[in-house]
């Protein structure tokens, strides 16, 4: 004769008859479904990736040594090069911290063959990344055509569009393109080359984009923002035409900002927030293109002591965009995505919740010896998480396949750089990670919606009608460093930093060379 059944028992065996239903059954099957329908757009997105691999190693094979450059080495000759446009490459900065000197020279040591020049735009003087970014172009003045503007406060829009509007401003009469670049982008000797090239062939293209392969430092954190940053990843592996915008990297065409073309400038400069919900919003209601080519990947180290209340502040950040529009048409595609977002986030996660419950009540059956006929608990429970189970070792295989090839692929790319590896990657905090990610997401979409304000590098942004309405500046009351780079965001007046240029380089080489992040 089997046990009575103890209260904690009868209230878990309860449960698990009542994630039986048939309410609760389509919770899980519609759990597995998402799990699927990820692990198939990442395969997609993996596809796409590979296929430029495979075109660079036939490039080799066929003689073509600079393949990870120009898909036809006839592209290098000087006939060609002396007739490439000029580009000038804007790059807002904000603090500075670990990975900013390794990302900064990446960017300047561009193997772009035609006229090309740097603009790196701080708020003021007192920026620490104002005396670390000047102090590497004096060391390479002869080298790259490189200058650093203060931009001073912005007034009416968030400071790093002020930055963009004003290094739009200053740049070369003759410029052709303009590229966007975040200072936490690392890019590829071939990268700014591609993105031209592109251009050049399909002069419709409004924007051209990428997306960061991100490098967890192996806190929990960093693994929820790889993971926030994943499902997106497939929407920028297309390789050609995409909805989706990163304001990481954006080519444009420079007249569009002369000219205010489609009114990207007034656009963001009026009240504008976010640089590309901003312009991914005009190219929608204007029907301009935008693609983002198979090349565009970069890595994207994060802070080795990326801590979770930072990931925390970040996802706030990544929510807060949805508030802010610039049309009724837009207002009505964020709430949209707000919903459809927070709809798929927690449910995705309470299937898990479900087979947990379903699990325990099959353990407590085992190990206290109680008979299925008295516990009235069916295996229908212990089906649906075995299908669950098969489910999302099939998506966390398919991002491991993605990962994978994007490592390959950027290490192709930056033949010359460190070698990424998948070695240090913890799938298991990985699959935590997507647990807390979109548990979390919903609440810190609500919460931004209702407190219609947020905290953006020690600078609050308040919004009304979708636009910036008051921007508040108190250093006591706001964060030291930036959430995904930790860099430090305050220095003293007309004084460098503590640490030496040569201290500050040597301690990123040391992080840089560190086997069991970068090296296989």
């Amino acid at each position: 004769m089997s046990p009575t059944l103890d209260p904690v028992d009868w209230f878990l065996f309860s449960l698990s008859r009542a994630f039986c239903s048939h309410l609760a059954v389509f919770i899980q099957i519609q759990g597995c479904i998402i799990c699927l329908t990820l692990a198939i757009g990442w395969a997609f997105a993996a596809y796409v990736r590979n296929r430029e691999i495979n075109r660079m190693n036939d490039a080799m094979i066929g003689g073509n040594s600079f393949g990870f450059l120009c898909h036809d080495i006839c592209e290098l000759e000087h006939s060609n090069q002396v007739n490439l446009p000029r580009v000038t490459v804007v790059m807002p900065l904000k603090g500075f911290g670990e990975h900013n000197l390794h990302n900064w020279k990446s960017q300047i040591t561009s193997l772009y063959g035609g006229p090309l020049e740097f603009l790196f735009v701080v708020e003021s003087t007192e920026d620490p990344a104002y005396h670390a970014v000047s102090r590497l172009l004096r060391d390479f003045k002869d080298d790259v055509d490189a200058k650093v503007i203060v931009a001073g406060l912005s007034t009416t829009c968030s400071q790093k569009i002020h930055n963009q509007l004003v290094g739009v401003e200053k740049m070369h009469k003759d410029t052709k393109y303009v590229l966007f670049l975040d200072d936490d982008v690392r890019l590829h000797p071939g990268s700014i080359g591609a993105l031209t090239a592109e251009m050049e062939k399909r002069p419709e293209i409004f924007i051209q984009t990428g997306y960061p392969l991100d490098l967890p430092s192996g806190s929990l954190g960093s693994y929820c923002i790889y993971e926030y940053h994943m499902p997106c990843s497939m929407g920028f592996a297309t390789g050609g035409k995409t909805f989706f915008l990163w304001g990481g990297c954006m080519m444009m065409h420079a007249d569009d900002f002369r000219q205010d073309n489609y009114g990207v400038v007034s656009g963001l400069r009026d009240g504008g927030y976010s640089d590309d919900m901003t312009l991914a919003a005009i190219s929608g209601a204007n029907k301009r293109l935008i693609t983002s080519p198979p090349v565009a990947v970069f890595p994207h180290p994060l802070a080795s002591d990326l801590s979770f209340s930072r990931y925390w502040n970040y996802l706030r950040k990544q929510t807060f965009v949805l508030e802010s529009y610039i049309s009724r048409v837009n207002w009505l595609m964020n709430r949209g995505l707000f919903s459809f977002h927070s709809y798929v986030s927690w449910g995705f996660v309470a299937p898990y919740l479900m087979a947990a419950i379903h699990v325990a009540a099959a353990l407590e059956i085992h190990i206290k010896g109680y008979s299925y006929g008295e516990t009235t608990c069916t295996t229908t429970g212990l089906l649906l998480t075995s299908c669950l189970a098969i489910c999302t070792f099939t998506e966390l295989l398919s991002m491991w396949n993605l990962t994978r090839i994007e490592v390959q692929l950027c290490n192709m790319l930056s033949p010359e750089a460190p070698k990424l590896s998948l070695d240090y990657y913890n799938w298991s905090m990985i699959f935590v990670a997507m647990l807390v990610d979109n548990f979390l997401y919903p609440i810190s979409a609500f919460r931004s919606h209702f407190s219609q304000s947020i905290n953006w590098s020690g600078i609050r942004y308040h919004l009304k009608d979708g636009k910036i309405s008051k921007i508040e500046r108190k250093k006591d009351s706001g964060p030291k460093f930036t959430d995904l780079g930790g860099k430090h965001l305050y220095g003293k007046k007309g004084a460098p930093p503590k640490a030496s240029f040569l201290s500050s380089l040597a301690r990123s080489l040391c992080q840089w060379h560190q086997p069991k992040k970068y090296e296989v």
